[in-house]
């Protein structure tokens, strides 16, 4: 079972539909049981940083999202939902994000183009990979998919960055850290590039 996790804050039923199109059990909750019952978890996210904390924070799943990805369970970010993992953001200065990844959300730099960044954009991978999860896998080189940001996660480890796309310079498009796996774009909203990557994350 795949549980997306429900704060209020995210494109759950999006998610939800292109997961169920691939077969899987989907369950959209802010139940700490089916956190825990689930095999992977799915963390969405639309919106501002701050706001999607403080709605996170309300539901009282932090502590669990932290000691279920302590355990080894996988866990997809998908958009804001890869901003919050990080530390900190621009956007909302003050507002602490989860922090199971190191590093700061900064407002995108596009060299003069419009911001936000959004629309299709290619991807170019870099090597770094989840542990046992490789989301790419079979993919062309520089697949198109939707991005709809303004902020971009700048790691303190660079080594996690998965994938880039171009936009005025380069922006971090995926991230992977151990069983922590996160996207930038919207896979559910990227076509069959999209559901090939969801089903990389639910196959393996």
């Amino acid at each position: 079972m795949i549980a997306i996790i429900d704060y209020d804050a995210g494109n759950l039923f999006s998610a939800q539909k292109a997961f169920e199109a691939l077969g899987a059990e989907v369950k959209v909750t802010r139940d700490p049981a089916d956190l825990r019952a689930a095999e992977k978890l799915v963390l969405p996210g639309v919106g501002a940083f701050g706001d999607c904390m403080e709605h996170l924070r309300a539901t009282g799943l932090i502590p669990v999202i932290k000691d279920e990805v302590a355990a080894g369970k996988p866990l997809l970010g998908i958009c804001v939902g890869l901003q919050i993992l990080f530390e900190s953001s621009e956007e909302s200065p003050g507002a602490a994000g989860i922090g199971l990844l190191k590093g700061q959300v900064k407002k995108i730099d596009a060299g003069g183009l419009k911001v936000p960044h959004m629309g299709w954009n290619s991807l170019t991978f870099r090597g770094a990979k989840a542990d046992s999860i490789d989301l790419y896998a079979g993919l062309p080189e520089h697949p198109y998919v939707y991005f709809v940001h303004s902020f971009a996660a700048v790691p303190e480890n660079p080594g996690i960055v998965t994938a880039v796309t171009d936009y005025g310079g380069e922006i971090t498009a995926a991230v992977a850290c151990g069983n922590i796996l996160a996207t930038q774009f919207h896979p559910e909203k990227s076509g069959d590039v999209g559901l090939k990557i969801l089903r990389n994350f639910l196959e393996g």
